[in-house]
């Protein structure tokens, strides 16, 4: 394994990265950074790592995570080719009909997701598309505002996995649907923008089956000793190439058998 770079490296790029979000305005690649010029995704997820734990101290409660990067048509926009993870948390949640406002958001995009919440751990090492569908307690359809501390999306896997894998804002729907209503791989979705189609996708855009993002994460994340537990929301990547969104937008999606979700960027 590759050498992580020295630990005031990793810390500088956190705090620049946490400066951006707070201030709202965007900054340079933290690639750029002193002592960060060879970083890859495991340096970035050590930034990563330092953000979430300066947020737990800070009074914030992690309520998931996110899989990004598992639709090939977003990989082909960001020039990455390989899954990455990042860590949702429960204040940057919103619900169906709620607006996006006060968030602080820079450059954001939306995608439309399914949200999968777990009723029971995946904490198995190894697990089976079994193991996943027995632990999951629900389905929602779900809209993830992503968004880049980093000036104009200028990122490499390093940037984007250092900033939580771009996590901005999640809005979840509020009806349940157990998975054995609905085929996850099959599910078609239509994105409006301004009650204009934005965008077309479908369940197995998302590594073949939004599953498999749930079954991908859950490995993940019990190699690193962190597993995945009862109660979180797997946001499990998207189903459509990301849009840009701007002031004033109006959302929705329609996800086949999942049902219907709305919300709106203020104009500020």
């Amino acid at each position: 394994m590759t050498a992580l770079p020295q630990p005031d490296a990793l810390g500088a790029a956190a705090e620049q990265l946490r400066g951006a979000m707070a201030a709202g305005v965007p900054c340079d690649p933290v690639r750029d950074m002193p002592g960060l010029a060879a970083a890859g995704p495991e340096a970035g997820y050590a930034v990563q790592q330092l953000n979430t734990e300066h947020w737990l101290r800070a009074g914030l409660r992690v309520s998931g995570h996110k899989v990004g990067l598992t639709n090939p048509a977003v990989q082909e926009q960001l020039g990455m080719d390989e899954p990455i993870w990042g860590v949702l948390f429960a204040d940057r949640c919103r619900t169906d009909g709620d607006d996006l406002g006060g968030a602080g958001l820079i450059e954001p995009r939306v995608e439309v997701e399914v949200a999968v919440v777990l009723g029971a751990d995946l904490d198995k090492g190894q697990h089976t598309v079994a193991d996943v569908i027995s632990a999951t307690a629900y389905v929602l359809p779900a809209f993830e505002i992503v968004d880049s501390r980093i000036s104009g999306w200028d990122i490499t896997n390093f940037d984007m996995i250092a900033d939580n894998a771009g996590a901005g804002l999640y809005v979840l729907g509020t009806r349940p649907v157990p998975l054995a209503a609905v085929d996850l791989r099959r599910v078609e979705m239509r994105l409006t923008v301004n009650g204009e189609e934005a965008a077309t996708g479908s369940g197995a855009a998302c590594l073949g089956n939004p599953l498999n993002s749930v079954l991908w994460l859950a490995d993940t994340m019990s190699q690193r000793g962190t597993p995945l537990q009862a109660g979180e929301t797997i946001m499990t990547g998207s189903l459509c190439p990301m849009r840009p969104i701007a002031p004033g937008d109006e959302l929705a999606a329609e996800i086949e058998g999942l049902g219907r979700i709305e919300t709106r960027l203020p104009k500020t």
